[in-house]
């Protein structure tokens, strides 16, 4: 009689206890929250204090396959390596932390987030399958943390909802040059162009016609030199009285 309910207490004996939040995109007003590449997350701030002991990892999976992630699959394996993912596995674990990197409360004007994919070194690096390597496409992606005692899972948060990343644009979306200008500047642009015409039209007419002797040519001729002659009255010096 003892054996059936000893196997009904198994299952709960190896339980994972879901603790909240779930994962979600920072709040922080940080530029980058989202890129082509990479996100940022809120790290699990008292979300696992009551398991001290364990390492926290965090599991990325796309949208479609998150369902297919089995809690057992250890870190570190080919099962869930990063340099696998998404074509051989449906999820890969990374960012491992024990509880003391995530103290609970958060400290006064402490930054606390995560950013997911920033590791570049080790993307193509099989030794490092833990890899937080940049993130394959733009999703969209579904995320969640996982506390392991040893290699047992012992808690877990839900999913986070859908993230999807930012993409670039190719180059035949982006307009041609001259496409968005409004009426008004390329009416000014066209009167513009007919008064640059004429100012070189009018500039062209006075080098020709410069060139001509009309043009700047004037003869000056030296003014002759008029000669004053100066006089002597000899019959008034002759006089007595007009030397007085």
């Amino acid at each position: 009689t003892m054996l059936p309910l000893l196997l009904l207490l198994l299952p709960a004996a190896h339980g994972i206890a879901e603790v909240g939040p779930r994962p979600a995109l920072t709040r922080e007003q940080l530029e980058g929250v989202t890129t082509a590449s990479t996100f940022v997350l809120d790290q699990p701030r008292c979300t696992f204090k009551d398991f001290g002991d364990a390492v926290i990892w965090l599991v990325v999976a796309l949208d479609k396959d998150a369902s297919k992630f089995n809690n057992s699959a250890g870190p570190g394996t080919p099962e869930t390596a990063f340099q696998r993912f998404p074509g051989a596995v449906s999820a890969y674990m990374t960012l491992n932390a024990t509880l003391g990197s995530y103290p609970c409360p958060k400290p006064a004007g402490d930054i606390t987030v995560l950013r997911v994919g920033s590791e570049t070194s080790c993307a193509g690096d099989e030794s490092r399958p833990t890899c937080n390597g940049p993130l394959p496409g733009p999703g969209p992606y579904r995320v969640k943390f996982l506390a392991l005692e040893g290699s047992v899972p012992v808690a877990e948060t839900a999913w986070s909802m859908p993230i999807t990343l930012r993409t670039a644009k190719s180059p035949s979306s982006i307009p041609a040059a001259g496409s968005g200008h409004s009426a008004g500047m390329i009416a000014i642009t066209a009167i513009l162009s007919i008064l640059l015409a004429i100012l070189l039209a009018a500039l062209v007419a006075m080098l020709v016609f410069c060139g001509s002797d009309s043009c700047g040519s004037s003869t000056f001729s030296k003014p002759e030199s008029v000669t004053v002659r100066r006089y002597n009255t000899h019959h008034v010096y002759d006089q007595r009285a007009a030397r007085l």
